[in-house]
C-alpha cells in the first residue's frame, strides 16, 4: 500500500520484553512501517528493545543492534513504550518512569493492571499521557476498547466470560475426548497453550486478573485482583464432563462480573447495591453462546441496557495475536502525539461497593450419592425448601448414562445418584443448602458441585 504524506518528525518507540509477544511487535514495528507511518501521519522508529540478556539466542527478525539490557535509560528517551516484560514490580517501575518522562505507554500486563492499575491511571492523568491495554484482556480480541468507549454511553449490567484460552483447551479436550484433567493439561502444555507450571491458568489467577479488569472498566469502579472469588478447574473431574453432556451443558472457566442494582427480584437473589466479581468453573447449557468456543479460543459476552447481548470471540493468546492488540494501542496512542488530543482516562465515579461472592444470585446443580430407597428425595427437597431453595429439576440416571458415584471409596452396590438443578437463588444460599444436605442420614456424599450460568 503506498504512503500518504508523512512530515511529523518520527516517534520513538521502546520494546520492553522479547518474548513470543515482544518478538511479534518488534516484527510489525519493522515490517509495516510503511502502513503504519500513513496511518499515524509520522513514522514509528523502535529505538530499542529492552531485554535481560543481550547475548541471548533471538528470532532473525530481531536486529540485535536494538537490545539493550538498561530499560531505565531507553524508556526516557522514547515517545511511545511498549511493555510486554510482565511481572509486577519492574514492569511498574519502568512503566511509571515513561510516564514521567512524557511517554505515553501501552501494556499487556493484566497482572499489574489487575494488582495496582490506578498508580499508572493516576500517574499518566497527571503527566497527560495515554495509557493503553487493549491487550492485556483476551489477547487480539477488541474488547477493552468497546467498554471503555464504545459502551461509554450505556449502562453494562453483566460481563461474562471465557478469557483463558489454557483452561478452555484443557475443558474442550475433556469434553470431546473423555481424557482426565492431567492428560489435558499435559496435552496443552505439549502443544505451548500451557506453561511449565500452569499454576496460574488452571487455578484462576490469570482469569481473575482479566476480570478484575473488565469489572473496573464495565461498572466505572475500581475492582482489584482481591476482590475477584476464584476457583480454577483442578477439582474439575471427568464425571463432572461426562454428567454435564448428560444435562446438555458444558463446563466452562467463566469470568463473571455482575452489577447488583438493589432491586429486582428480591427473592431471588441479593438486594445489596455493588458489584460481584467471580471466577469459577461452571456449567454452561449448549443453547448458549459461550458453549461452543472451543479449543483455546477466548469470548466475552457483555449484557448492557440499551445495547442488549454483545459477543466478542477470537483467539486469546500468542504472538501475533496479541502483537496485533498492541499494535492498534500503539497506533492510537502516536495519533494522539501527531494530532492532539488524549484517550480515555480512568473512571471510577460510581465508585460502588465490592459485594462478597455469598451475594451473587446463581444456579447450583448437585451430584449425590444417596441410599436407593424410597423417600430420599423427599428429605433433600425438605432440606433446600429449609433454605429457601427450590428445585428447578431432578434426575436419576440411567443405563447407559454415567453410573459411578464420583466418590472413589464408595461402593455402588445399594446406592443411587440424584442429580438435582436448583433454581436462582444467592450463593450463600446454595452454600448452605448444599451443608444441609450433606448432613442427612441417607446422603453418602455429594460429589459434585457446580453452578449453572448463561442460562
Amino acid at each position: 500500500m503506498p504512503s500518504a504524506a508523512v512530515s511529523h518528525p518520527p516517534l520513538r518507540v521502546a520494546l520492553l520484553g522479547c518474548g513470543v509477544v515482544g518478538t511479534q511487535v518488534a516484527r510489525l514495528l519493522t515490517q509495516e512501517a510503511e502502513d503504519l507511518a500513513a496511518r499515524v501521519g509520522a513514522r514509528l522508529e523502535l529505538v530499542g528493545i529492552a531485554v535481560r540478556d543481550a547475548a541471548a539466542p533471538r528470532d532473525p527478525v530481531i536486529d540485535r543492534a536494538l537490545l539493550t539490557e538498561d530499560a531505565e535509560a531507553l524508556v526516557e528517551r522514547a515517545d511511545i513504550v511498549v511493555e510486554v516484560m510482565g511481572g509486577i514490580e519492574s514492569a511498574r517501575a519502568l512503566l511509571l518512569r515513561a510516564i514521567g518522562a512524557g511517554a505515553a505507554v501501552v501494556t499487556a500486563n493484566k497482572a499489574l493492571l489487575a494488582e495496582d492499575g490506578p498508580t499508572l491511571y493516576r500517574a499518566a492523568d497527571d503527566a497527560g499521557v495515554d495509557i493503553y491495554f487493549e491487550a492485556a484482556v483476551a489477547g487480539a480480541i477488541p474488547i477493552v476498547r468497546p467498554v471503555r468507549e464504545s459502551l461509554a454511553g450505556d449502562h453494562v449490567r453483566r460481563v461474562l466470560g471465557i478469557v483463558n484460552g489454557t483452561t478452555n483447551y484443557v475443558l474442550d479436550q475433556m469434553t470431546s475426548t473423555g481424557a482426565g484433567l492431567a492428560e489435558a493439561v499435559k496435552e496443552a502444555q505439549d502443544l505451548g497453550y500451557a506453561e511449565a507450571d500452569p499454576t496460574a491458568d488452571v487455578e484462576g489467577y490469570d482469569a481473575a486478573a482479566k476480570a478484575a479488569i473488565l469489572a473496573s472498566l464495565a461498572f466505572h469502579t475500581r475492582v482489584s485482583l482481591e476482590d475477584v472469588a476464584r476457583e480454577g478447574i483442578m477439582a474439575v473431574t471427568a464425571d463432572d464432563v461426562a454428567w454435564a453432556a448428560q444435562t446438555g451443558h458444558v463446563i466452562k472457566l467463566l469470568a463473571i462480573a455482575e452489577l447488583h442494582d438493589g432491586g429486582g427480584d428480591r427473592s431471588a437473589g441479593s438486594a445489596a447495591e455493588g458489584v460481584s466479581v467471580r471466577v469459577h468453573p461452571a456449567l454452561v447449557p449448549t443453547s448458549h453462546p459461550l458453549a461452543g468456543v472451543r479449543g483455546s479460543f477466548n469470548a466475552v459476552f457483555v449484557e448492557a441496557q440499551s445495547a442488549g447481548e454483545l459477543m466478542f470471540y477470537g483467539r486469546g493468546a500468542g504472538g501475533s495475536p496479541t502483537a496485533s492488540a498492541v499494535l492498534g494501542d500503539v497506533v492510537s496512542a502516536a495519533r494522539h502525539r501527531v494530532l492532539g488530543g488524549k484517550g480515555p482516562q480512568e473512571s471510577t465515579y460510581a465508585e460502588l461497593p465490592i459485594l462478597p461472592a455469598t451475594a451473587a444470585v446463581t444456579r447450583y446443580q448437585v451430584r449425590l450419592a444417596v441410599d436407593d430407597r424410597p423417600g430420599v428425595l423427599a428429605q433433600v427437597a425438605q432440606a433446600l425448601a429449609a433454605h429457601g431453595v427450590s428445585i428447578e429439576a431432578v434426575r436419576q440416571p440411567t443405563a447407559p448414562e454415567v453410573q459411578s458415584t464420583g466418590a472413589a471409596d464408595l461402593p455402588t452396590a445399594g446406592l443411587a445418584q440424584l442429580v438435582i438443578t436448583t433454581h436462582a437463588a444467592p450463593e450463600s444460599a446454595l452454600a448452605a443448602t448444599v451443608a444441609s444436605v450433606a448432613e442427612l442420614e441417607p446422603v453418602r456424599a455429594v460429589t459434585s458441585v457446580l453452578r449453572v450460568e448463561g442460562a
